[in-house]
C-alpha cells in the first residue's frame, strides 16, 4: 500500500491535466522542480555560509550606521 505504479502515476496525470490544463502543467513542473533543487541546496548549505552572511550583514550595518552619526 504506499507504492505507486505506472497506473497509478498515469491516473494522476490524467487528473492533473484535466485541473490545471495542457497549457499551465508545463509551467507547474517547472516550478515544482525549481522548489525541490531550492528545498535540497537549503538543506545541503553548511552553516558557516549562513553565518557569514550574516556577519557581513552586521558590519554593513555598523558601517552604515557609523557614516549617519554625526562627527
Amino acid at each position: 500500500m504506499g507504492q505507486l505504479g505506472l497506473p497509478e502515476l498515469i491516473i494522476i496525470g490524467i487528473i492533473a491535466l484535466l485541473i490545471f490544463g495542457p497549457k499551465k502543467l508545463p509551467d507547474l513542473g517547472a516550478g515544482l522542480g525549481k522548489a525541490i533543487r531550492d528545498f535540497k541546496g537549503a538543506i545541503s548549505e553548511e552553516p558557516k555560509k549562513e553565518e557569514k552572511k550574516e556577519e557581513k550583514k552586521e558590519e554593513k550595518k555598523e558601517e552604515k550606521k557609523e557614516e549617519t552619526q554625526p562627527k
